[in-house]
């Protein structure tokens, strides 16, 4: 079955695409814990960096600390044998525009080995034009490049009641810039879950700690070769 096919077919996964606004309590608290994550989990001397610049899928919104997927890619890369530090600079209900102003200073105080792209489900929740969407993505795409660090473009999809034509062009902005930036994409960040609302919080809106492993076995396939040899 192919993507459209089960973005069609399964209306419930694509309420988690809806990350949090900002607006809320709960969402402002969130951002908080996530600046701090952000300013902490810096790139360890004499290490390589992974940088996850992302909205609240990634940012451990409504998750006890250290569970979400880049939590547990964090413990994965030692037991793989690979020596990297990963700074989640991840932002609850952020878009392409936020990650594209947010980038520069991550770039400057990291110095990301590989970035992580897991952004534009809300600027298509805000009605954001898709070609600012593009073209905001592909700033942050070529300006990762530009500052020698290796990009990974994550993909979603949009509810189907924005209709068809709309979900297949919003998607293909994803499919398009990793061919036209040679950037490794990951089809579907909630591939695996979208039929099952037990993955999902009670807002049926973010995943539960339960999926944040479904979530990393989509990312890592598509990381693995970024990262070089393991270490021995």
């Amino acid at each position: 079955m192919n993507w459209t096919t089960r973005a069609t077919l399964a209306p419930l996964a694509y309420v988690a695409l809806i990350a949090c606004t900002g607006a809320a309590p709960a969402c402002a608290a969130q951002d908080a814990a996530v600046a701090k994550v952000g300013t902490s989990t810096t790139a360890t001397a004499g290490k390589p960096s992974i940088v996850v610049l992302g909205d609240s899928i990634s940012a451990e919104y409504g998750l006890p600390r250290d569970t979400g997927w880049v939590a547990l890619l964090r413990t994965k890369l030692p037991q793989e044998h690979f020596d990297y530090s990963v700074a989640n600079s991840s932002i609850s209900g952020d878009t392409t525009s936020g990650g594209l102003a947010r980038l520069p200073a991550a770039l400057n105080r990291i110095k990301p080995t590989i970035v992580i792209v897991e952004l534009g489900a809300n600027d298509a929740l805000r009605g954001v034009p898709l070609a600012t969407t593009e073209a905001n993505l592909r700033a942050i795409i070529e300006k990762s490049q530009a500052a020698n660090a290796k990009v990974l473009l994550v993909g979603m999809y949009v509810p189907p009641n924005y209709g068809p034509d709309y979900s297949q062009k919003f998607h293909g902005v994803y499919e398009q810039l990793s061919k036209e930036n040679h950037v490794p994409l990951v089809p579907f960040l909630l591939a695996g879950i979208e039929n099952n609302p037990e993955m999902f919080q009670a807002d049926q809106i973010h995943p539960t700690p339960q999926a944040q492993p479904l979530l990393l076995n989509n990312v890592w396939p598509v990381l693995r070769p970024l990262l070089g040899a393991p270490s021995k």
